[in-house]
């Protein structure tokens, strides 16, 4: 990957993992004209969750924003893929959708997101600001405590 992205990634200390294989029935991410919507990542590191359990519970909200980075870099990865390399493509960050496994009381969620909404507006600057929602759930796969989804507008459709 090169170009002015991946400069900043790089400013940033920061490297995109490979990208996780889809582990059902789905694809990682479909391209339709000039959007690629990337599908919900979890926060995998080398193959295991960088942790497990509920917001609100045994995870800590330092640790669910951490898990929500780990995610937006997941999703990234895909997002470069579809985009051959070249995350200079993106035009705009369009939307983020996060899940948090929490406990019924847990209030906390927009806090928790904010670890994937800050780290993607450093990436991309005023692009990357995007609309976004954030839903708390009883749970994940594999117990993950966060999912994050994604949704990019393209500079033009890539080529078929």
């Amino acid at each position: 990957m090169d170009g002015r992205i991946a400069a900043r990634l790089a400013e940033l200390g920061l490297t995109l993992p490979p990208p996780q294989p889809a582990v059902a029935t789905y694809v990682p991410y479909v391209v339709t004209g000039n959007l690629v919507v990337v599908s919900g990542q979890l926060p995998m590191l080398s193959g295991s969750l960088t942790c497990t359990g509920k917001l609100g519970a045994a995870v800590s909200d330092a640790d669910g924003a951490a898990a929500a980075r780990q995610c937006l870099l997941n999703v990234l990865a895909h997002l470069s893929a579809a985009c051959e390399g070249s995350l200079d493509r993106v035009a705009r960050v369009v939307r983020l959708g996060g899940f948090i496994a929490c406990t019924p009381d847990f209030t906390r969620h927009p806090a928790i997101m904010n670890g994937a909404s800050d780290l993607v507006v450093e990436i991309f600057g005023d692009a990357g600001r995007h609309a976004r929602a954030t839903i708390g759930v009883a749970s994940l796969p594999l117990d993950a405590p966060v999912e994050i989804e994604g949704t990019f507008e393209l500079d033009e459709a890539l080529d078929a």
